[in-house]
């Protein structure tokens, strides 16, 4: 009877803020599971959609040979066009649609091996990726020389295009040579084997970062200040010792949360050296190649070549950028080192405050001056309060509708697609499917996946984009809700932001549509959007206390308590990561770079005197160099700040604001990648975008 009373707050609350329709709908989340078993219907497409659901292993499998066979015939087509009669009807056109309508194709083989409840059908496509991105290489590089040269040819005859249409071909020809298709045929084979050998070092290196299995002994009293559930996690030695992996799950509780200094410095000191000289040695052969690669290319360097098709465009904007936040900081950054250093000195004596002691005493300043408790905080965020409050925010602030569609065909019973209208003129814009509960061989994270994108075809119909939200939060099972943590509620509001960046796209071309935009561009509106994850208003829309009473939200004190924690050390933990960002941009600038010497140099001039970590390897201290973000570490820093300076101008006090919004939504999310990201955040703006907003938000900490 108490759960039934629960439940009825829950629905008034519900209804009283707002929206009710809308909200209805996102309540519906809570039953619509057990309705789905008991529904006999033949379940229906989605209007519009070429995205295929429920692929077996060898449909999905025939169909990627399907779209390399037909991806193919446009090519050849294309190639095969005599270059006095290259058209943008029979050259550019071609490319731009084959690429609209393969997209939801390609991504009905792909998306599979994230969702699927079958191994053999995560495993099809999983080898379906497989065929379609090396066909794709092929394409890109070495066998499509044809092609390109028919696109150079196009381009000299010097035909009237749109803006747009001008960009995109613009875009192809840079694709292209960015591979080296301008080259003789013996320099592109140089290039396939420089990027060969690339791939195999980076795999080596991760290798060797995941097999290093050492592991470090502690007693009890070394480990005195990690909870009881740590240690009863930990794996005890013959000797009855803790064993401490060299694992981020082991090192950072320790490094954190232990009050026994010896034992921070040890596991810091062998943390940094995971891989050991090995993946030195790989670093140095991988930037050797890289920089061959890059003048290969007609690049100085390897960090020009990475940075050129990017906002930032070369390698000396990042340097000045970077060290420009890094000098306007470093007051701040002294002040709280100055706060961590007295502190220490209280604990421990005149022991010197290292490396191995940031996250410690950051940690320990928190706990004395935030009154802030993750564990009460997350009685406020049970998942069928949170998700409808989200749908809530981007309604009122984009002006949207969002409706759930009935007896749709998906690909497990929790899965709930959604339809999303301009809430003036009732035009559809898209589509978006939620999938955000766990089970077993599901992907195991927070994401978005575009399963189509928007473009305009030659007769002037409009493709409407589709989206997939993939979480992992937590049913609501009888008296047991789905709590979130509180990053977990930031996370979940932050990807569903990149869902209606997706749909509110209007671009005319796929190539520009959705979440296929400039990295250094993409992050920046998911980036403002949450920061309304820590103002009061929008705090309470999507909290509610669930043991006692669901219409209690959140307190102010909770709320204020939440964002000095954001910005608590903000500029100590920035400059961490810009001493990450400029020894990336270092060595991918620079040949032959000692990266050790480069790292003992550049710690203490970053860190304000702080030196390095003596052991450490810098090959295991920045692996973002290494695989995936090579010479772009510098990335998330560039989106903050951005994100920062559209906030604090636009959005001034946090206001949920629907013609700002509406703004925002017309001339940056509706073009996508159609136009430079700097004229698009330029125009908004009413200004070249700045620094100083995201400084002066670093400088609010009062911790």
């Amino acid at each position: 009877m108490e759960r039934e009373k629960k439940k009825d707050r829950r629905y008034n609350l519900l209804g009283f803020s707002g929206s009710a329709a809308l909200v209805a709908l996102a309540v519906s989340l809570v039953i619509s599971a057990v309705n789905a078993h008991t529904r006999k219907r033949k379940r229906r497409d989605l209007a519009g959609s070429k995205v295929r659901v429920n692929l077996s292993a060898p449909e999905i499998l025939q169909l990627a040979n399907s779209i390399i066979s037909k991806s193919k015939a446009v090519h050849d087509a294309v190639g095969s066009v005599p270059l006095d009669k290259a058209t943008f009807a029979n050259v550019v056109l071609p490319l731009a649609e084959l690429e609209a309508q393969q997209f939801p194709l390609v991504q009905s083989c792909i998306f599979p091996k994230l969702v699927s409840t079958s191994e053999e059908v995560r495993k099809a496509s999983a080898e379906a990726e497989q065929r379609i991105d090396a066909h794709l290489l092929m394409c890109s590089i070495s066998q499509r020389e044809d092609v390109y040269r028919v696109l150079k040819t196009f381009i000299a005859r010097g035909e009237w295009m749109s803006p747009e249409a001008n960009r995109y071909v613009q875009c192809l020809i840079r694709d292209f040579e960015w591979n080296g298709l301008n080259l003789t045929s013996t320099k592109r084979e140089e290039v396939q084997r420089l990027r060969s050998q690339i791939y195999d070092l980076s795999v080596l290196y991760v290798r060797n970062i995941c097999d290093d299995s050492n592991f470090l002994l502690f007693s009890e009293t070394e480990l005195v200040g990690l909870p009881p559930e740590f240690l009863q996690s930990l794996d005890k030695a013959e000797n009855g010792k803790f064993k401490v992996y060299l694992r981020s799950c082991h090192a950072i509780p320790v490094l954190e949360l232990c009050k026994i200094g010896k034992t921070r410095r040890t596991v810091a000191v062998a943390y940094g050296k995971r891989g050991g000289e090995a993946n030195l040695s790989v670093l140095k052969s991988l930037i050797q190649l890289r920089h061959k690669l890059a003048r290969l290319l007609s690049y100085s360097n390897y960090a020009d070549y990475a940075v050129a098709p990017r906002m930032a465009k070369s390698s000396s904007k990042v340097f000045e950028f970077l060290e420009d936040i890094s000098v306007s900081l470093n007051d701040l950054a002294a002040r709280e080192l100055d706060l961590l250093k007295d502190l220490k000195w209280k604990e421990e004596g005149q022991l010197p405050f290292g490396n191995e002691d940031l996250l410690y005493y950051m940690k320990r300043v928190e706990e004395q001056h935030l009154d802030l408790d993750f564990g009460a905080l997350k009685q406020y965020f049970p998942i069928n309060l949170v998700l409808p409050g989200i749908f809530k925010i981007f309604q009122d602030l984009f002006g949207l509708r969002f409706e759930e569609i009935a007896d749709i065909e998906v690909w497990h019973s929790d899965v709930h697609a959604f339809s999303v209208f301009d809430l003036s003129s009732s035009e559809l814009l898209g589509y978006f499917y939620l999938d955000i509960h766990p089970r077993e061989g599901k992907y195991g994270h927070t994401c978005v996946v575009a399963l189509q994108n928007g473009s305009l075809s030659s007769n002037g119909a409009r493709q409407i984009p589709i989206a997939l939200l993939i979480s992992q939060c937590q049913k609501e099972i009888d008296d047991h809700p789905g709590l979130l943590r509180f990053p977990e509620v930031v996370n979940l509001f932050h990807e569903f932001g990149h869902v209606v960046q997706h749909i509110c796209n209007r671009a005319s071309f796929a190539r520009f549509s959705g979440l296929r935009l400039d990295p250094d561009f993409l992050e920046i509106p998911a980036q403002v959007f949450e920061n309304w994850c820590y103002e009061s208003f929008s705090l309470k829309l999507i909290s509610g206390f669930h043991q006692l009473d669901i219409t209690k939200p959140i307190e102010d004190r909770m709320c204020e308590s939440l964002k000095r924690w954001r910005s608590s050390f903000s500029a100590l933990k920035l400059k961490q990561e810009i001493l990450y960002c400029l020894f990336d941009q270092i060595i991918h600038s620079t040949e032959d770079v000692d990266m050790v010497k480069l790292l003992r140099d550049l710690h203490p001039k970053v860190m304000l005197g702080l030196p390095m970590l003596e052991g450490t390897n810098p090959a295991s201290c920045f692996p973002r160099s290494a695989v995936g973000y090579d010479a772009t570490c510098y990335n998330r820093i560039w989106s903050e700040v951005f994100a920062a300076d559209i906030f604090a101008s636009k959005f001034p006090g946090g206001l949920l604001n629907q013609y700002i919004g509406m703004q925002f939504r017309k001339k940056v999310l509706a073009l996508g990648g159609s136009k430079d990201p700097i004229d698009v955040l330029s125009d908004f703006l009413g200004r070249e975008p700045s620094i100083q907003a995201f400084i002066e938000s670093k400088a609010q900490s009062s911790v």
